[in-house]
């Protein structure tokens, strides 16, 4: 269809408009975006349908797009998330320079994004994965300072080594099974781990890496954290997901055959490394104190949860995997805009320098405060229906009861990071430094808002998720699903007996706001932590005594050893022997023409002394 060519050329022309407008009245740019965004979003639900095929040659290799279920699902995410993250970029980027170059970026992100869930052969899905990665590097480095351009340079050679994964996947396909179509390969066993292993494994790894997959995480904490937070709400809660969508693809062999002597290794080794991104993201989530960092290690471990229901192979788990996959776009949207609300209104996100927001920020601490609950699966909100659900699939339908203990563990700890985060910004000690502090704008709190009441409804009527999910599953090999598969169905879905359970926990919270904003009127004084008793110390002016000074010091003692692994070390120490092995090769080259003599000279010496063994 033409349609899904058009919808591309709108993406594209917004962004090469707001590249120029930019430079022509700087008031208009997010604007203008936010505009193209929205026309895209609605031309694309109100104009392509599933089942939609657009088929042409390029250079002589056909070329073809469509709609599948499972594709429709993930535009979801993409657009949903993309529409409310432009809408609060236009406040959040205001006075910024090279806003132009912001928004040009974003908007070609977006189209890569739509590109990869709508290419049906793997030439098309490389082409916007390429799109997809060199758009979101230039937003990485947006902030172009030193230390941000190293961590950019970081996500691009990780990102690199990902493209060149599927690259080599790509070619091999054509090789050996004679197509570029995802459909035809996937008929022809390209992915069923039998004759050439490689092939899926080298998608995994292109895919895994973009998922942050550990040990392939390194490149996320530092990119999610040093981007600006309005387009980390995207890269985070959609881009991501670009990585879960292909490796659902990869998999749907194993979905549709399911054949677990071919794929039991595949499962044991995907689900252990699942488990160990979400143990691993948890604990160096605890240890942050700046709420950028601590969010972009707590969605590694969000993304692990969501690759162990993928490797369960069965039903519930793969429906875990799908429901988690929005549930995470929306709740870890809206704390990234929460953090970044925080960075514009306070200037830092630092934890030990920032606290006692509430009653500076009410809305946005609502918002956090309801998306927290949502991550830290807390009934009746959403992420305790996906937690259940992918405890409910590892003991009654794969019987991996370590792996469940695993993911139990990352679960149970995630409170304690979560409570870090909501306490260190708006629950501690208000400070003198913060009394000027005002809410974020209203072009700001309108998607924080919505992603945050999103949380609730998608909490109480999970149905509004399962049913999309299901025929999403249905697309990629799964027959007769139905999401009334859980225990949960017999009490939660379209319908929740649950409600007044809901009134009565919210009723607790509207309670303790209205409590808070009264007092808050009295004319009390607040001393600041300075303030406090120090034992007949007197502490300096640039002495810093907020709550979040070594706030789990007796949690990071205990877990020392497991923070010893780190793996940015380890990736540099293999880059540095790369290197100086690579170096030694450069020396031979001198440039001289009697040294490249020599070295003729030598391989025919050797030539001769080895001629038996090597043509023999």
């Amino acid at each position: 269809m033409e349609m899904l060519s058009s919808l591309l050329l709108i993406f594209l022309i917004g962004a090469i408009t707001t590249y120029f407008v930019d430079s022509i009245n700087r008031k208009f740019t997010g604007i203008i975006a936010f505009l193209f965004v929205l026309l895209g979003s609605l031309f694309f639900y109100s104009n392509i349908h599933i089942g939609d095929v657009f088929v042409f040659q390029l250079g002589g290799i056909e070329m073809q797009w469509g709609i599948n279920d499972y594709s429709y699902y993930f535009s979801y995410i993409v657009l949903g998330l993309g529409v409310l993250a432009l809408l609060y970029s236009i406040k959040y980027i205001e006075g910024k320079a090279r806003q132009g170059y912001f928004y040009a970026s974003f908007l070609l992100t977006i189209l890569g994004m739509i590109g990869v869930i709508i290419s049906q052969d793997f030439v098309s899905l490389f082409i916007f994965w390429e799109i997809m990665t060199w758009a979101s590097f230039l937003l990485v480095i947006y902030n172009a300072y030193y230390k941000v351009k190293t961590k950019g340079i970081k996500y691009m050679i990780f990102s690199a080594i990902g493209a060149y994964a599927m690259l080599t996947a790509i070619v091999f396909i054509k090789e050996h099974y004679n197509t570029l179509l995802i459909g035809e390969a996937i008929e022809r066993g390209a992915f069923n781990f039998q004759q050439y292993r490689y092939i899926p494994i080298f998608l995994l790894l292109g895919f895994g890496i973009k998922a942050a997959v550990m040990p392939f995480h390194v490149w996320a904490p530092a990119a999610y954290s040093k981007s600006p937070m309005s387009f980390t709400t995207i890269f985070s809660g959609a881009m991501s997901k670009m990585g879960i969508f292909g490796i659902g693809l990869v998999l749907s062999t194993f979905y549709l055959q399911h054949n677990p002597e071919n794929f039991y290794w595949v499962k044991l080794a995907l689900g252990w490394l699942g488990g160990i991104t979400a143990v691993m993201g948890t604990l160096y989530a605890l240890i942050q104190v700046d709420a950028k960092k601590l969010l972009a290690y707590s969605s590694i471990a969000q993304l692990g949860y969501i690759v162990v229901g993928l490797s369960t192979g069965t039903k519930l788990g793969v429906m875990a995997a799908l429901y988690l996959a929005v549930l995470h776009a929306i709740f870890k949207g809206a704390l990234f805009m929460v953090a970044g609300a925080v960075e514009r209104q306070v200037g830092t996100t630092d934890m030990t320098k920032v606290s006692g927001l509430i009653r500076r920020m009410p809305w946005t601490f609502f918002v956090a405060l309801v998306s927290i609950i949502a991550l830290a699966g807390i009934p009746p909100l959403g992420g305790f229906v996906g937690k259940w659900l992918l405890y409910e699939a590892l003991i009654t339908e794969s019987n991996n009861y370590f792996l469940v203990i695993v993911i139990f563990f990352s679960s149970t700890a995630a409170f304690l990071y979560s409570y870090r985060f909501l306490f260190g910004l708006f629950l501690g000690q208000e400070e003198k430094e913060t009394e000027h502090v005002k809410e974020a704008p209203i072009s700001m709190l309108i998607p924080m808002l919505i992603l945050g009441i999103g949380s609730i409804i998608i909490g109480s009527f999970p149905g509004l998720i399962f049913e999309p999910a299901a025929k999403a599953m249905q697309a990629i090999g799964f027959k007769d699903v139905t999401w009334q598969m859980s225990l949960l169905s017999n009490i939660w879905g379209n319908t929740t007996h649950l409600f007044l359970i809901s009134m009565l926990i919210f009723s607790v919270f509207i309670i303790a706001f209205l409590f808070l904003t009264l007092k808050g009127l009295k004319k009390t004084r607040y001393v600041g932590t300075k303030e406090i008793s120090t034992s007949g110390e007197l502490p300096k002016e640039w002495e810093n005594f907020t709550f979040q000074h070594n706030f789990f010091k007796p949690f990071e003692r205990a877990a020392s050893p497991l923070y010893h692994l780190n793996m940015n070390r380890i990736w540099k120490d293999l880059g540095k022997n790369t290197e100086a092995f690579f170096g030694f090769f450069r020396k031979l080259y001198t440039g001289n023409g009697q040294t490249y003599a020599l070295y003729v000279i030598i391989f025919l010496v050797l030539l001769l002394l080895f001629k038996d063994v090597i043509f023999s």
